[in-house]
């Protein structure tokens, strides 16, 4: 059967071996890109050939999870930095380089989108409340080691890819994360912010036919066809 008389391949990475369920990934994931009429295939960190793996697939996404270890950008610890693995930085930082060099579309989300920034040489702001202030919240935390996502809005670029397949310039997103871009590397361009502190929200790269970060998580929305029209997108043009 060959690639164009078949639904599209699309890889996504799964969280590492030092998580709580080993190689596990939320079902949210793969239920938004069998939505979108995709073929989920897991991605397990460890791989020492990383390359290998894109070489059947259709298309790439690099899923969140715990923070990068600020060595990756030549950052700093921070008291919050938490789930560091060292691994699966490794791996994720490989396969984004050969999918952005080989032209895979690819879609990063939260802790996805940090890894390609970071691949291409961006850095990350290391705890959002420092730079933006106590009141910029886009994740909840009741207790101590308890985090939530929370709800905010966010605006897009109207000239943007983004813009384009999800339909509209604002739109009311789920996040769960403490970190965010800083330095935005060549070839890349911020297309969202959120609405209420000015935190990057997305980025595209200007170059790659189909290569888009964003910092919420879409797959929890779904049911919404803004979010939904993201997938979409990303298997459309993997098709």
């Amino acid at each position: 059967m060959s690639r164009k008389s078949r639904k599209p391949l699309i890889g996504i990475t799964t969280y590492g071996r030092l998580a709580a369920i080993p190689f596990s990934l939320p079902s949210e994931y793969i239920d938004a890109v069998r939505a979108a009429g995709g073929v989920p295939i897991l991605l397990p960190p460890g791989e020492i050939e990383p390359a290998v793996l894109l070489e059947p697939l259709d298309g790439l996404i690099i899923s969140g999870g715990g923070d990068i270890d600020p060595v990756c950008y030549n950052g700093f610890a921070h008291p919050t930095i938490y789930s560091v693995d060292v691994e699966r930085d490794a791996f994720e930082l490989q396969l984004a380089k050969f999918a952005l060099e080989s032209h895979l579309p690819t879609l990063g989300i939260c802790r996805g989108l940090q890894i390609l920034i970071v691949t291409c040489g961006g850095t990350l702001i290391p705890h959002i409340p420092d730079v933006y202030g106590t009141s910029a919240l886009h994740r909840l935390e009741p207790e101590p080691g308890r985090r939530l996502p929370t709800k905010h809005l966010v605006k897009i670029d109207v000239q943007s890819r983004l813009a384009n397949c999800i339909q509209n310039s604002h739109i009311s997103v789920v996040s769960w994360h403490h970190q965010a871009v800083d330095k935005v590397p060549p070839s890349w361009r911020i297309v969202a912010h959120a609405l209420d502190d000015g935190v990057i929200e997305a980025v595209e790269h200007e170059h790659h036919p189909w290569a888009i970060g964003v910092q919420w998580h879409p797959e929890l929305l779904i049911n919404d066809p803004s979010h939904h029209r993201i997938f979409q997108a990303l298997v459309q043009v993997a098709s």
